[in-house]
């Protein structure tokens, strides 16, 4: 299983535009696509600005590809995305998972 990192940043006042473009759009596609497997959306404030980190599951790099389309390693950012921050990664990290838990 391979875990997909992308960051985005946004000001406090538009905080709440990238969870609803997320809602609305991401996860739809996401869940179309063979292959995905889940997906975290996390926020934290960094000094006067939202930063958002989303972590997407996926079974395989193939999988990842049938997403990214124009390279695995480029962030896939969506006109609403673009509205609703103020900067974000052009590119994503890959993590292969070696040992995933949950709590009960």
């Amino acid at each position: 299983m391979i875990i997909r990192e992308w960051r985005g940043r946004t000001s406090p006042d538009r905080a709440s535009a990238y969870p609803t473009h997320f809602r609305s759009n991401v996860l739809p596609e996401l869940r179309s696509i063979a292959g995905f497997l889940g997906a975290t959306l996390c926020r934290r404030d960094d000094g006067g600005r939202i930063e958002y980190v989303v972590l997407t599951r996926w079974q395989s790099l193939d999988a990842i590809r049938a997403f990214a389309r124009d390279g695995a390693d480029r962030a896939v950012v969506e006109p609403g995305a673009v509205a609703a921050l103020t900067d974000f990664d052009n590119f994503v990290r890959h993590y292969e998972i070696i040992e995933d838990t949950a709590s009960p």
